[in-house]
């Protein structure tokens, strides 16, 4: 039709999700040249997803997009319909009957798997499952996490393997006055765990998380961080990325590890070890986790595209509770293709 995108002819597009994606998504759509009315559908009953249940709870500053969402919200020519999950209360047939466009902003549900022996053993869990259980989001509210044991591994090192390390870490005075929910902090006020393991395949060079919030480990109040200064050694190709000038954040990074390295000893009532160049190869004990099996690795390749190789070395660390947090992976939903050997829905750019 010649008038679609008028007002009395308004274009209508769905939006699968309520996250930062799809927000972003419905002030575009509001604001372009035709006229689009947006209906966003979350299987939720609230939306902002991950700025809501995946943020830490001591960083309430991160949750201020939310007003940003909020005024898009109030606009005419948008609806939120939470509480509707697509692919089981309506089909993506049926929505296409009813929208001239579907945008998929639904993200990546499920995490990465080890694909290694014990990866299901009891204390081992996803840091999805642990984020989501202490900032209270409905899919994870009743998980139980057993933290009787001195010892936790966090394999990973993106900002929410930090994030982890850093809740594991902190005191419950730290804690009192965040968002966390009532239930997570009286469990973590009764942590055993003194010692905290994060575990990298790559080197210091290569890690992911950012210097903001790396620095946070060394401004705890009981809880010192550990880098062994031999990990910081780099081959040629590191410090070739390190001196990149598109690279500044991972030097950043790296500086912050150098200071944790020069610390005197730890005197506080726990530590966080972070570790290089080693991977999970599988997860012993009997009827839960009891110890993590560890490969020593090396890097080779070029600058900015090394990869890690196993050396052959072998080592165990105990440890009676394990989180992963390794990336995300998306998951099908009926009537829209997706490629499960990436996980993803097939797109272009």
């Amino acid at each position: 039709m010649s008038d679609l995108g008028t007002e009395q002819n308004p274009v209508r597009a769905a939006i699968i999700g309520s996250g930062p994606s799809a927000f972003y998504a419905a002030e575009a759509l509001i604001r372009s040249e035709p006229v689009v009315l947006v209906d966003m559908f979350e299987r939720l009953p609230s939306p902002f997803g991950l700025v809501r249940s995946g943020v830490a709870p001591d960083h309430p500053k991160l949750k201020e997009p939310i007003r940003v969402y909020q005024r898009i919200a109030e606009s005419p020519q948008f609806q939120f319909l939470g509480n509707i999950t697509v692919g089981r209360d309506i089909s993506v047939g049926e929505l296409k009957n009813y929208y001239h466009a579907i945008v998929f902003a639904c993200g990546a549900e499920t995490d990465r798997t080890l694909g290694i022996a014990g990866e299901s053993l009891p204390g081992s869990h996803t840091a999805t499952e642990f984020v989501g259980w202490y900032n209270g989001h409905p899919d994870y509210r009743d998980r139980a996490f057993d933290l009787s044991h001195d010892t936790a591994v966090v394999i990973g090192q993106g900002n929410v393997a930090v994030d982890v390390c850093r809740i594991l870490s902190k005191t419950v005075d730290e804690l009192r006055h965040t968002d966390i929910t009532k239930l997570a902090l009286e469990v973590l006020a009764q942590s055993k765990i003194r010692d905290i393991h994060m575990i990298g395949r790559r080197g210091p060079a290569q890690a992911k998380f950012t210097q903001s919030e790396l620095r946070e480990l060394g401004e705890l109040a009981d809880c010192d961080p550990i880098v062994d200064p031999g990990d910081l050694e780099l081959n040629p190709a590191s410090r070739e990325e390190l001196a990149d000038r598109s690279n500044r954040a991972n030097l950043k990074s790296y500086e912050v590890l150098q200071g944790f390295a020069s610390r005197p000893p730890p005197t506080r009532r726990r530590r966080c070890h972070i570790h290089f160049l080693k991977s999970p190869i599988e997860l012993k004990g009997e009827g839960r986790l009891e110890r993590v099996a560890l490969m020593k690795n090396r890097l080779e390749g070029e600058p900015l595209r090394q990869v890690a190789r196993e050396t052959g070395e072998l080592e165990e660390l105990a440890c009676g509770v394990l989180f992963r947090s390794i990336g995300y992976r998306g998951v099908p939903m009926a009537g829209v293709p997706f490629d499960d050997s990436r996980g993803i829905v097939p797109n272009r750019d």
